[in-house]
C-alpha cells in the first residue's frame, strides 16, 4: 500500500494507493509530472525517484533516530548500561527536535531562520562526528547500520533547512498510515485486490477528512446521502472535505 499527502496547507489530501508491487515503476507513476519536494524514508525507491531534478528529496530524522535508539535498547538488553556512541548521535538529534517544538508556531520563513541560526551549528558538528567514527564502527554491527544509513542519507536529512515549509521527517504520514497497518491484521478475509483497492479508496477519504478538522463517520454519511443528487461538477466538488458545509459534518479534534 502506498501513502501520499499532499495539497496545499489548507487543503490536505491523503491518497493511498494499492499496487501488488513496490517497484520504483510504480512510484514514478504516482509522482508523474509532479515537481517539487518529496519526503520520504531511506527506501531505495525513493532515492531514485528523485535523482531527477524535477523532484528533491527530503529525508526523515525519525528513522536516522530509530536507527541509533535500536542501539540503545539492545545494549539495555544486554545489561550494558555505560552510554556509548549512539547516544551521542541520540542527544543531537534530540536537540534537533527540541528545536523544532519551539518552531512549531512560527511561520515558515521564522522557522527557516531559527533552523539556520539554532540547527545548522548542531548538524554540522554531527557530521564531522560521524565522519570521525564511521571508519572506527564494524559496518554490520548496529551501531555500524545507524552511521551508514545516517552518512547515506546526509544531503537529504539536511535540506530541510533550506525551506521553513518542510518537516524534520516524515512522521505525519507515519501516524496516518499506522491505522492501516494496525487494520489489517483484521482483514484477513480481504483476499482479492479489488478488496484491497477498495480499501485504499475508503481510507483516502476517511484520513482525508480528519486531516481537514472533520469526523469521518459523519463526513462518510453526509457524502453519501449526497452523491445520488449530485449532477454537475460543482455539486460533486463542493462535497470535497474544504468545500463542504461545515453545519452537515461534525468537526475532527487531530490526537498528538
Amino acid at each position: 500500500m502506498w501513502g501520499q499527502k499532499g495539497g496545499p496547507p489548507d487543503q490536505p489530501v491523503i491518497l493511498f494507493h494499492y499496487d501488488p508491487s513496490r517497484a520504483e515503476d510504480v512510484a514514478r507513476r504516482l509522482l508523474e509530472g509532479y515537481t517539487g519536494y518529496l519526503v520520504s524514508d531511506g527506501y531505495q525507491v525513493y532515492l531514485n525517484v528523485t535523482s531527477d531534478s524535477t523532484i528533491i528529496g527530503v529525508g526523515c530524522m525519525a528513522h536516522a533516530r530509530r536507527k541509533f535508539n535500536d542501539v540503545i535498547k539492545a545494549r539495555k538488553k544486554s545489561k550494558r548500561r555505560k552510554p556509548g556512541l549512539a547516544d551521542h548521535a541520540m542527544e543531537a538529534i534530540r536537540a534537533l527536535y527540541r528545536i523544532e517544538k519551539l518552531a512549531k508556531n512560527m511561520s515558515d520563513n521564522e522557522r527557516r531562520l531559527l533552523r539556520k541560526e539554532k540547527a545548522k551549528p548542531i548538524l554540522k558538528d554531527l557530521r564531522e562526528w560521524i565522519t570521525k567514527v564511521k571508519s572506527s564502527v564494524p559496518p554490520t554491527s548496529l551501531l555500524g547500520k545507524a552511521l551508514h544509513y545516517i552518512d547515506k542519507q546526509w544531503p537529504r536529512l539536511i535540506r530541510y533547512l533550506d525551506d521553513g515549509r518542510l518537516p524534520i521527517d516524515n512522521n505525519e504520514m507515519e501516524r496516518v498510515i499506522k491505522p492501516f497497518v494496525i487494520g489489517r491484521k483484521n482483514w484477513l478475509f480481504s483476499k482479492s485486490q479489488n478488496g484491497a483497492k477498495a480499501s485504499a479508496n475508503l481510507y483516502s477519504i476517511v484520513e482525508t477528512a480528519k486531516a481537514n478538522g472533520i469526523e469521518p463517520y459523519s463526513y462518510l454519511r453526509h457524502i453519501f446521502t449526497q452523491l445520488p443528487k449530485a449532477k454537475t461538477v460543482e455539486d460533486f466538488e463542493a462535497l470535497l472535505p474544504w468545500n463542504v458545509n461545515r453545519n452537515n459534518v461534525t468537526p475532527y479534534i487531530m490526537q498528538k
